[in-house]
């Protein structure tokens, strides 16, 4: 007796995929946390933020974007890779006035950073509610992303020292939220149990 059998059956593979989330959140809050500590005077701007920027916050972002493009997922697809191309830019704007290859492009005005971070403002507090849906971590952190944004917005239209100061540690706030999301959420698939919650939403 010959047995025939689909090779479409044979190459069926039950493919799990892992979560991309922890990978993002852990590049944005770990380099948000890095940078506000510098807005804070503890230490200088230098190479180890540059680097955050462009390999953490930058690189592993996209990452998890592309990761969550696979997992069918466009809002991470959207948010990952959007921020993490957010701290390219920033390092860029950061860089750019002082290469030698582009000379004479000058440093972004007040006014221009300002329209920049409300920019990012404006897609952060949009994007907070696609987070409903979610939990209230995920939630904090998108809220106070976006409270940074317009904070940042209105401390380089104003100069004011005391916004300033207030943004410091409101984005020190945001990037640790951001790290405990994703270290819940990697601890809790670990454990499979609530280790660290999440709180989520009633909806769920």
């Amino acid at each position: 007796m010959m047995f025939f059998i689909r090779v479409s059956e044979v190459n069926k593979v039950n493919e799990k995929l892992a979560n991309p989330a922890p990978l993002g959140l852990l590049g944005f809050g770990m380099t948000t946390v890095l940078l506000n500590l510098h807005n804070a005077g503890f230490h200088p701007l230098d190479s180890m933020i540059l680097a955050m920027g462009l390999a953490y916050g930058g690189l592993a972002q996209v990452i998890a974007g592309i990761m969550e493009y696979r997992r069918g997922n466009t809002f991470g697809t959207a948010a990952f890779s959007s921020y993490g191309l957010f701290w390219w830019s920033l390092v860029i704007l950061l860089l750019l006035p002082k290469s030698t290859l582009f000379d004479g492009i000058p440093a972004p005005t007040g006014g221009a950073m300002a329209a920049y971070f409300f920019m990012w403002g404006l897609f952060t507090f949009v994007m907070f509610f696609g987070t409903l849906k979610v939990n209230r971590a995920i939630q904090f952190v998108f809220l106070s992303l976006a409270i940074l944004f317009f904070l940042l917005t209105v401390r380089n239209l104003t100069g004011s020292a005391a916004i300033a100061t207030i943004t410091r540690y409101e984005g020190v706030v945001c990037g640790l939220s951001a790290v405990y999301t994703a270290l819940a959420e990697v601890l809790n698939e670990v454990y499979g149990k609530t280790v660290l919650p999440l709180f989520p939403t009633k909806k769920q």
